[in-house]
């Protein structure tokens, strides 16, 4: 008998609520840690395994691919779902010349999103809202291309995201989507730790690669790529995450000590390969 399971979620579905206030907590957790947190709050790219990259650094290149992906120019519109603290809005906006909306369910991130937009002179053209991201409080057609940073790893239902995201995309432009999924069932001997994960991150129900293609046909959308980049993301993002833990100034680590979600183990999780990153590039059809 094998000791690996299937891709099943193995915690209960969070509450949108709960989401935003997780995500309120550690807003407040990112002004005391000052600029890093917001260049550190997504998961990073390193080119090969002996790129030296900090998370900061690598965090700032996985924009940076996204942004290549997108493909948005001077003049253009795109909607940033799950913007967090708005790094990665606020990067697009200054290397294309593009308008930004972006939306979170917390709004303690909104607040520290706009206040980075303005401090960056970009105001006019980048904003933030507060906002669920499977009823999206926009018209059909209002943007050029969106994306989900890793959001949508925490919605209980990915397609309805998907369809909102296409609904609001005029035709021929581009969806994309980041996410964590299961590359193969989880050994029982390493479940611990991603159970852990998914349940106090708030993660929604586990997903395979091969469940990609019928979501993003099911929400109107046709593929372009979707592609396995966990080995340019996961092992390098724990370990990172796990050494800047470690270095976490005292009064940061107290205030968190019975905050279950900074107390993750990510150096066991950073052993698990089983767990994987995945790209997504869609666009909406012509016509």
């Amino acid at each position: 008998m094998s000791e690996a399971t299937p891709a099943v979620r193995r915690t209960r579905v969070p509450e949108p609520s709960e989401v935003g206030r997780f995500y309120d907590r550690f807003a407040r957790l990112a002004v005391m840690v000052g600029p890093e947190a917001n260049a550190t709050m997504h998961f990073g790219y390193w080119d090969s395994p002996e790129d030296g990259a900090t998370l900061r650094e690598a965090a700032a290149r996985m924009t940076e691919v996204m942004i290549g992906k997108v493909r948005v120019g001077a003049g253009e519109h795109l909607l940033d779902v799950g913007c967090g603290l708005g790094g990665p809005g606020v990067r697009l906006a200054q290397a294309t010349g593009a308008r930004v909306t972006g939306v979170t369910i917390s709004r303690e991130q909104a607040k520290l999103a706009n206040r980075l937009a303005a401090e960056e002179g970009l105001a006019e053209r980048v904003r933030f809202e507060h906002a669920d991201a499977v009823r999206l409080p926009y018209a059909a057609d209002s943007f050029d291309a969106a994306w989900a940073l890793e959001s949508i790893i925490h919605v209980p239902d990915r397609g309805r995201v998907l369809s909102e995201m296409a609904r609001v995309v005029r035709p021929g432009g581009r969806v994309l989507v980041t996410d964590i999924f299961e590359r193969v069932p989880i050994p029982a001997h390493k479940r611990a730790p991603v159970d852990a994960y998914y349940r106090e991150t708030l993660l929604g129900p586990a997903v395979t690669i091969d469940d990609y293609p019928g979501l993003i046909r099911n929400a109107g959308l046709l593929v372009d790529e979707i592609v396995d980049i966990s080995g340019n993301v996961m092992r390098k993002t724990m370990t990172e995450a796990a050494r800047l833990k470690g270095q976490a100034p005292a009064e940061i680590e107290e205030l968190h000590a019975d905050d279950p979600a900074f107390q993750l183990d990510m150096g066991a999780l950073a052993e698990v390969w089983e767990l994987g990153y995945l790209l997504v590039v869609a666009h909406r059809p012509e016509g």
